[in-house]
């Protein structure tokens, strides 16, 4: 899976004073997948999805919050992760400005780390490898320290098992169980 594979990964933002986080949990997707953004196919909104695997696709949810997927699919099958929660590494008082606070809260939930980033719509589609946002592969974390879970905030599809994240780690954004803001 390669949203398990992205745990203890780190994303890089050079939009701005760098910043600099190792991801801590994810949630899987793909056009088979009812919750999906690409369920009901491409659209102007999804495209980046489509691209194919490395690059960033970034919606806005609630009208408010930018949250990045990093695409895994083929080109032309839609398919992606949600960054939900990262761990700030470098860029913390950025990561503060941005947010207006600091500490667990400042990125413990996708649309706070979009934030924490700079991401916004213009960025969907951008490489992953080039830049601004890029991704940078790390170790495999063990599988005794990720646990799965159910996918946070969705009303389909919520019973599949596509939520990966890191035991114990402070700045996962809900523990198994916890309620959590709508996709």
């Amino acid at each position: 899976w390669a949203a398990r594979r992205l745990l203890g990964c780190e994303l890089v933002s050079d939009i701005g004073p760098r910043v600099r986080a190792r991801i801590v949990e994810v949630e899987a997707y793909d056009e088979h997948d009812e919750a999906s953004h690409t369920f009901r196919g491409q659209n102007a909104r999804n495209a980046a999805m489509f691209l194919g695997a490395g690059h960033l696709y970034v919606y806005r949810s609630m009208g408010i919050h930018y949250c990045c997927n990093v695409v895994t699919g083929a080109e032309g099958h839609g398919a992606g992760v949600l960054i939900r929660a990262a761990e700030p590494l470098e860029g913390i008082e950025e990561i503060t400005r941005r947010r207006g606070r600091e500490g667990i809260g400042a990125t413990n939930g996708p649309g706070k780390l979009g934030q924490a980033l700079g991401a916004d719509v213009a960025l969907s589609g951008s490489s992953l490898e080039d830049g601004p946002i890029t991704l940078v592969m790390r170790d495999p974390v063990p599988d005794e320290e990720i646990a799965t879970g159910v996918r946070v905030g969705i009303s389909k599809a919520a019973e599949l098992p596509r939520r990966f994240y890191l035991r114990g780690n402070p700045y996962v954004s809900r523990h198994h169980g916890a309620p959590g803001p709508r996709r």
